[in-house]
């Protein structure tokens, strides 16, 4: 029960954090780029990184593992745990599955945002 609570308080800061950041960086870059996002993202790859080399070197409670990294930064940003799963396949040399987590991910990703507007369309047209 304690993990929970530590992921869930972790997570609702890490949603805070990134709508506070994103929106500081996009009103402050204008234009139709994402920049908030894109800067969120990459905050959120440096920030697990360098605590999941904190948590390997050093012992670190499952419960502040599950506050920080699955809270804090899940919610944060998960492209900064697709990122590290990533890097952790190709650390361990499974270049296949690596590969396959990335297109699958962006390729699958784009693609399935894009089939869900489209019934999302379609229920609206539906509803009318």
């Amino acid at each position: 029960m304690k993990m929970l609570l530590c992921i869930a308080g972790g997570g609702a800061a890490g949603a805070l954090l990134r709508y506070a950041a994103a929106g500081l960086v996009q009103r402050a870059a204008s234009g139709t780029f994402p920049w908030g996002t894109l800067s969120v993202n990459l905050a959120g790859c440096l920030m697990l990184g360098a605590l999941w080399a904190m948590f390997e070197a050093l012992s670190v409670s499952p419960n502040v593992r599950a506050l920080l990294g699955v809270g804090l930064l899940g919610a944060f940003t998960t492209f900064s745990t697709f990122s590290i799963e990533s890097l952790n396949l190709l650390r361990d040399r499974e270049y296949l599955l690596a590969g396959a987590n990335v297109l699958g991910s962006c390729a699958g990703g784009l693609l399935l945002v894009w089939v869900g507007m489209l019934a999302g369309r379609a229920i609206v047209q539906v509803m009318r």
